[in-house]
């Protein structure tokens, strides 16, 4: 049941980086810390949590003592299951080009339960059933549908990273496309919310061809598209197809918007950053577009800092609207806890119903 009986609350958070900030932050712990502050008196009750990747902090594939580091700090849950977390591959987590693909992931963060010895994870104490594969499933929580869509980032050069720096352009497989919109097509009685670790293009800040690297918010890797460093950039090896920006608008052009909602994290700015005339939540093609990230304090550097912070998503039955509340997990910005300014209020297309 929702944890406040006609409520239904979902944690959105990303871009733990727990490696950069246990380094350079004086053993900082970027996810730990957040879920403590979530279940702490000052924090907030939630049903589940969707984690959108970038749990490793590091430049080269990330390796195992990391992964023990994420698995360590997922055991700060204590009012929660490590069950009610659902966990998505960022461009960091990513396998290097000579490596087993996305075995970091697969083993440590492990979203369908396949190595439960490593990640802890165990598919039948999940409060919703997972549907698919590490690299693109679903679950449903009453009459929300949730699309979940792994970074393809791995490979090796253009579309993956190579043995060293974060390549940030985001990828998806062809498959995971066909996926996506099979399920968009048919369920549209249910509030549709796709997730990736990238935002789309041209919908948040920062999310424009070169905005990522000439703005500094990510790495420029000659190698790996800087022009797309900032959002889902590659569809099945090919750079800057459109195919799910149109998806989107031709259902909107159509007079029905396609899906509800899209969470994205990759892009650590600022909460009251605006780029290209775009903030953090913005709506297009009648979807709304919110960037969740970041965890982490310390994993930019260029004279740039992180600054910790998560989105709450509020549900409530009957209700055709959602609630998005800025939590923060430092002083940086104002103090440590809400942060209203950023607060806003989404229209879905359907009424939430419990699960």
């Amino acid at each position: 049941m929702p944890a406040s009986g006609d409520r239904f609350v979902l944690w959105a958070m990303s871009d733990a980086h727990v490696g950069s900030d246990l380094i350079k932050g004086d053993g900082r712990r970027s996810l730990g810390e957040a879920i403590e502050q979530s279940e702490g008196p000052n924090g907030f009750d939630w049903d589940v949590a969707v984690n959108l990747g970038d749990f490793s902090g590091n430049q080269g594939s990330p390796d195992d003592e990391e992964g023990e580091e994420v698995v360590r700090q997922y055991g700060a849950l204590k009012k929660h299951r490590r069950e009610q977390v659902y966990d998505l591959v960022g461009n960091h987590d990513a396998s290097g080009p000579d490596e087993t693909q996305q075995w970091w992931f697969k083993k440590w963060l492990d979203p369908t339960g396949d190595s439960t010895e490593f990640s802890g994870v165990d598919a039948a104490k999940r409060p919703f059933a997972v549907e698919g594969t590490w690299e693109r499933y679903s679950f449903e929580a009453g009459n929300l549908l949730f699309l979940m869509m792994g970074d393809r980032n791995d490979g090796g050069p253009p579309v993956g990273r190579d043995i060293d720096g974060g390549y940030p352009a985001g990828a998806i497989s062809s498959e995971t496309l066909k996926w996506w919109r099979d399920k968009l097509a048919s369920n549209p009685d249910k509030i549709i919310i796709s997730a990736h670790h990238h935002m789309l293009k041209e919908t948040t800040v920062g999310s424009a061809d070169w905005e990522g690297v000439d703005n500094l918010y990510h790495g420029r890797f000659e190698r790996g598209a800087p022009i797309g460093a900032a959002y889902l950039y590659w569809v099945g090896g090919e750079p800057d197809t459109g195919l799910l920006e149109s998806t989107l608008s031709n259902a909107d052009d159509a007079g029905a918007p396609a899906m509800d909602m899209w969470l994205g994290a990759h892009t650590h700015a600022h909460p009251d950053d605006e780029f290209g005339g775009r903030s953090h939540i913005e709506t297009k093609w009648g979807v709304n577009f919110v960037n969740v990230s970041p965890l982490t304090r310390w994993h930019m550097d260029r004279n740039r800092t992180g600054y910790p912070l998560s989105r709450v998503l509020e549900f409530t039955e009957g209700s055709d609207e959602v609630r998005v509340r800025c939590y923060l997990h430092t002083s940086q910005v104002a103090s440590q806890g809400w942060y209203p300014r950023v607060e806003r209020t989404l229209k879905l297309r359907h009424a939430f119903r419990a699960p």
